[in-house]
């Protein structure tokens, strides 16, 4: 029996690589296995550096970062306090149903689009065309944007399209509730908005995407990684949040699981 393939598709909480704005970066303590034997013996009394196996005691690391660092997953609870138009208290990480985590996945291949372009209900449908896909309830929707290639690069947070208000209607209104993008943002960069919003001076363009949460309550993946490495459809999302208390989103371990063919 063959196996099925298992793709990464998650970043590592980093502090070698930019995946934030400076002020967001994560920050890691590296203790190494002579730094742990402080750390162990304290624990056992009459215990010597000389009594364990050459001098060595356990590797530990100590981490300053926001729940929104590395591959994470946001909850309706990051978007707005209620959805469904203020009729329900949006939901927070710990709060979220497990069985959407582990469904059919389908991939929107948008790194063609200008970084900064806002994705509308038009370019998913093309694309859906494209691609041969009807869209069902609990795909969990993958976009690759410009940015999955820009990953290690110093513009990472700038780079890549974002899926508007009407795209995640287009998404949530057909019964997805879970979606991913590559990029630092669901929304199109901030610096990009930013100069649109000086030019309009339109609120409405501010975090549209994630503001769509107001109205359907949906689950958004940030920051992965290598989905240019996925099929278009045909393969099983794998990315259950690391339960947080009251949280806005959990770190998340997205894997793709592509069934082999016999």
């Amino acid at each position: 029996m063959k196996r099925p393939t298992f793709i990464d598709i998650s970043m590592p909480i980093s502090m070698d690589v930019i995946t934030d704005p400076l002020p967001l970066a994560p920050k890691i303590h590296y203790s190494d296995h002579d730094a742990g034997v402080a750390q162990m013996l304290p624990f056992f009394p009459g215990l010597a550096v000389e009594d364990l196996p050459e001098g060595k005691a356990w590797a530990v690391e100590e981490l300053t970062l926001s729940t929104h660092s590395g591959s994470h997953m946001d909850a309706p609870w990051h978007f707005h306090p209620t959805t469904h138009h203020g009729a329900t208290r949006a939901p927070t990480i710990d709060e979220a149903p497990l069985d959407l985590f582990l469904r059919p996945g389908v991939k929107l291949d948008f790194r063609h689009f200008a970084d900064g372009y806002v994705a509308t209900a038009a370019d998913i449908a093309a694309e859906l065309e494209r691609i041969r896909h009807e869209l069902k309830p609990y795909d969990i929707v993958l976009v690759n944007t410009a940015a999955g290639a820009a990953y290690g690069s110093a513009d990472f947070v700038a780079r890549g399209c974002g899926m508007g208000r009407e795209a995640t209607l287009y998404l949530t209104e057909r019964g997805v509730q879970v979606v991913g993008t590559d990029a630092w943002s669901w929304d199109a960069p901030f610096v990009h908005t930013a100069k649109r919003y000086a030019e309009t001076r339109d609120p409405g363009i501010i975090w549209e995407g994630h503001k769509a949460g107001r109205e359907i309550p949906y689950y958004q993946m940030e920051k992965l990684h290598n989905l240019s490495a996925l099929p278009d459809h045909g393969f099983t999302v794998a990315c259950f949040p690391v339960k947080i208390a009251r949280a806005s989103a959990g770190w998340v371990r997205a894997v793709a699981i592509v069934e082999a063919i016999a």
